[in-house]
């Protein structure tokens, strides 16, 4: 897989590591403790996916500059600066297998460091006059909180229509991967039409890799570090079992429904609704519908000349939908 993604990154490879330095030296503060959990929260990066995102875009679509790299910075703090907050919100002690920052330094301070992330790159954009970049990713903030807040609103009386589903995954997933592309092309000078495609196409994306996702949920995998049947146990309406409900009996509806809002500590009863799953074909459709907006994804590409970028940005694609873990 580490080969997959360095053959991925190989046309920005430079950028990337010039990117990195220059996301260090915005990351750091005079506030000791401050720059303690900065130096932190870089050392625990993840595949660094969203930066490759913009990076790419921008060379398929112009010429990578200063500017591709304050997107990327900008996607970075920001994205970084949610994932703060959700752990917060979820009261989660691990993120990618190390210790989240509420676990390490108590709420207080996990939500004043999200504050400064989201406003470092603020100020990144204000002070290079980046206001195009810094309205395509504030979009994405707000879109995110209302897909947050959807799901914890529609959690409760488990009234998920596939349209809601969309709506909330669009919003929640997609919006902060659409930005990435958006700003990628708006950083190279791309017109708005080809702003908006970029955006068009990131948000397929993001749509393909939640839905991939929902699909971990039916896989107990070491690799995912997800347990089985995790959504169903956190009340999460997920594509395959919104199918199954539209598809089963009364009876088999109202059990899954009263499995997943009083009973998802049984894991007898979700081990139940995992198999109505499977054999009313929720995870074919799911699976279906992955690859329907991943070949979305691609015809927004079409009339885009061929590149190293271009041939780059498509294994991404393909690798966030076709990924184990």
């Amino acid at each position: 897989m580490a080969n997959q993604l360095d053959r991925i990154k190989a046309p920005v490879k430079d950028e990337m590591e010039l990117f990195e330095k220059k996301f260090r030296v915005a990351m750091q503060s005079k506030v000791s403790l401050l720059d303690k959990i900065m130096h932190y929260i870089v050392k625990r990066k993840g595949k660094q996916m969203r930066p490759m995102f913009v990076f790419l875009t921008a060379g398929m679509t112009g010429t990578i500059g200063e500017s591709s790299y304050r997107a990327a910075s900008l996607i970075e703090l920001l994205h970084t600066a949610t994932l703060v907050h959700d752990d917060v919100v979820d009261d989660s002690n691990l993120r990618r297998g190390f210790f989240s920052i509420n676990a390490l330094w108590k709420n207080k301070i996990a939500v004043l460091v999200g504050d400064y992330l989201l406003s470092k790159g603020l100020l990144l954009a204000v002070e290079h006059e980046e206001f195009n970049l810094l309205k395509i990713v504030s979009n994405a903030v707000r879109r995110m909180s209302e897909g947050e807040l959807l799901q914890i609103e529609k959690a409760r009386k488990l009234d998920i229509t596939e349209e809601v589903y969309y709506e909330i995954i669009g919003a929640k997933t997609a919006s902060l991967i659409a930005s990435c592309c958006a700003t990628g092309a708006a950083s190279v000078g791309c017109d708005a039409a080809m702003i908006q495609r970029m955006h068009d196409f990131g948000e397929a994306v993001g749509i393909a890799f939640q839905i991939k996702d929902d699909l971990f949920d039916y896989e107990e995998s070491v690799k995912t570090g997800k347990p089985k049947g995790i959504d169903i146990k956190e009340h999460k309406m997920t594509l395959p079992v919104i199918y199954t409900l539209n598809k089963v009996g009364s009876d088999d509806k109202r059990f899954i429904m009263n499995t997943i809002k009083h009973h998802s500590d049984d894991s007898k009863k979700v081990e139940q609704v995992i198999q109505l799953v499977l054999s009313n074909g929720g995870l074919e459709y799911a699976r279906n519908a992955m690859y329907s907006y991943q070949q979305k994804a691609f015809d927004l590409l079409t009339d885009i000349p061929d590149s190293e970028y271009k041939t780059s940005l498509m294994e991404l694609v393909r690798f966030t939908t076709e990924r184990n873990h």
